[in-house]
């Protein structure tokens, strides 16, 4: 982890209230990292929902394979996270390791092993020691409590430089419910289908089909539409745990998706989803600027985020920010190499909120200075005019600085 904290995190945590039906606890089981936490066990009730979305990487990690074999059934009593050691790359050692984990953790809690969950992050290829956690899981199943979710983000932390946390109270029926949220993540970072590592809770009582189907929906305009440096992880893992508890202060019980009496919990549940992806853009490794990309008049909404996706990946985009360099000509490259429809002559380009480029030119009234002075702030908007058709989607990242390279270049030292 890099000791300096990202000059974007944000300013203060919010409280994170407790959840009926979940008890976390954080130990030292000496990984990798030394004199810090760097496991997380969560222990929900019995009968507790699950829902999940994992990296579409063809190499996922044995936690990722273990996760989706363990989700057709529905139910989850526990959560077991390391960081440190990824468990990716490690072929039937790997697969052995999460078994055992697995093993250890339903006897430390008391129940079957197809209702652990697992997830690891860390260094690739390198073997986990699963005996680290024997003895380990035990203790922190007795001394679990219902909650401190800022130090169960910090037990998952790899290269990050703060703990990424979130929270929401909203109405379901007549009663409250409450949704709370951790992540890591700050490289390696270009999510396909999850995040890195993130889990959310809630006391609301939705069956795992609909918490399911929530749970794709949200992410696609969330963690989904953020890029540190155009790399998905082996190990992308969101998991959501509803433990039900809110019905017994008569909350409806949700068995759709499509029910109305969802509105504002989804809402507050994509505003939960919306605000950790946007941490992880904050934290990106290296990163002293962030920047918010959105292209509209593109023939789809797809057709946006591929061009979004191309501009927020590109070295040459991300450095021309590093150096607070208003380069329109970067991004006209990245948006013709998208492989999207695109006009030229109808292109209109704005760099926080000032046009710099306009029908397939610099803008007339382009003022140097007044563009300068805007591209010293620590975020920045670009916008992107294609004026072929109503499509618009919006990405997040970082700049890229030389502390990425030295991040990384220094990462398994």
């Amino acid at each position: 982890m890099s000791s300096a904290v990202s000059p974007l995190a944000p300013k203060h945590y919010p409280d994170m209230p407790v959840i009926a039906g979940v008890r976390l606890a954080t130990a030292e089981a000496g990984i990798r990292y030394k004199n810090r936490t760097d496991v997380l066990l969560a222990i929900m009730d019995k009968g507790t929902a699950v829902a999940g979305v994992f990296t579409q990487s063809k190499c996922p990690s044995a936690p990722v394979e273990w996760c989706r074999a363990k989700l057709k059934g529905g139910k989850a009593r526990a959560l077991v996270v390391n960081s440190g050691n990824a468990n990716a790359f490690t072929g039937k050692t790997g697969r052995g390791s999460t078994a055992m984990t697995a093993k250890i953790a339903a006897k430390a809690v008391g129940c079957s092993e197809s209702e652990i969950f697992l997830a690891s992050t860390g260094v690739i290829g390198e073997p986990l020691d699963a005996t680290k956690f024997d003895g380990v899981l035990g203790r922190l199943a007795e001394t679990a409590e219902a909650g401190d979710y800022l130090a169960a983000a910090k037990a998952i932390m790899t290269t990050d430089t703060f703990p990424k946390v979130a929270t929401a109270t909203v109405k379901l029926g007549k009663a409250k419910v409450t949704i709370n949220g951790m992540a890591k993540g700050a490289g390696m970072i270009a999510p396909d289908m999850a995040t890195m590592l993130s889990f959310i809770f809630t006391d609301a009582p939705i069956a795992p089909a609909a918490l399911q189907a929530l749970l794709k929906t949200g992410v696609e305009d969330t963690f989904n539409a953020v890029t540190i440096d155009g790399d998905t992880s082996t190990s992308d893992t969101l998991l959501a745990f509803a433990t039900g508890a809110a019905a017994e202060h008569g909350a409806p019980k949700i068995s759709r998706a499509s029910d109305p009496r969802l509105k504002a919990f989804v809402k507050a549940f994509n505003q939960v989803l919306a605000n950790l992806s946007e941490q992880v853009a904050r934290d990106g490794e290296g990163a002293r600027k962030l920047v918010e990309i959105t292209v509209e008049g593109a023939k789809t909404k797809a057709s946006a985020r591929k061009i979004a996706m191309s501009i927020a990946n590109s070295p040459l985009v991300k450095t021309a920010i590093a150096g607070e360099d208003a380069n329109w000509g970067r991004v006209v490259m990245a948006v013709g190499k998208a492989g999207e429809p695109a006009d030229r002559d109808k292109l209109s380009i704005s760099f926080n909120g000032i046009r710099v480029a306009k029908s397939g030119a610099r803008d007339p009234s382009y003022d140097e200075a007044e563009v300068s002075e805007a591209m010293k702030a620590p975020e920045i908007a670009i916008k992107v005019s294609l004026g072929l058709g109503k499509g618009r989607d919006r990405v997040l990242t970082c700049d890229l600085t030389k502390e990425y390279v030295a991040i990384n270049g220094d990462y398994r030292s």
